[in-house]
């Protein structure tokens, strides 16, 4: 069963995104048993607060809730309980490794490695407000992983 953590600033914008598109996109694939789906942050600025809005609204028309989900920080703990901790920028990369002390069992990506977009970020719509930009990158790189996990 992988375990997949995804990360981003604060835990609001793109890793529930990212979340809950794949969460979707195994449950369409009658595989939701096998997949453990999580997000988190790299920093506390969020922490305890819901998604937001622009991502629920952007879930919201592909009948996606987010209902439930709060912002919450990432631990050394999620390292060893995740295999695959897959971030949102390089940003949020340095700010893993400063979390989890080294990545010594190479689990740390960024999401649009495996969209064959190695080394890029996925915008952040809390300074861009595209949250349609944002989408389209999220599932370019879940259909990647997807592809990658062999399903």
């Amino acid at each position: 069963m992988p375990k997949i953590m995804f990360v981003c600033h604060g835990n609001i914008c793109r890793s529930p995104m990212a979340e809950f598109l794949m969460k979707d996109m195994v449950q369409k694939l009658g595989k939701a048993d096998e997949f453990y789906i999580q997000s988190s942050a790299t920093s506390r600025e969020e922490i305890g607060n819901p998604v937001h809005w622009g991502t629920k609204n952007k879930l919201a028309q592909y009948d996606i809730s987010v209902a439930g989900k709060y912002a919450r920080q990432l631990t050394v703990k999620d390292y060893e309980e995740f295999d695959y901790i897959i971030a949102m920028d390089s940003n949020n990369l340095r700010n893993i490794n400063r979390i989890i002390g080294s990545d010594r069992l190479g689990k740390v990506s960024l999401l649009l490695d495996y969209a064959e977009r190695k080394g890029q970020s996925i915008a952040d719509p809390w300074y861009t407000g595209d949250f349609d930009t944002t989408y389209d990158d999220i599932m370019a790189g879940l259909k990647g992983l997807l592809k990658h996990l062999g399903y």
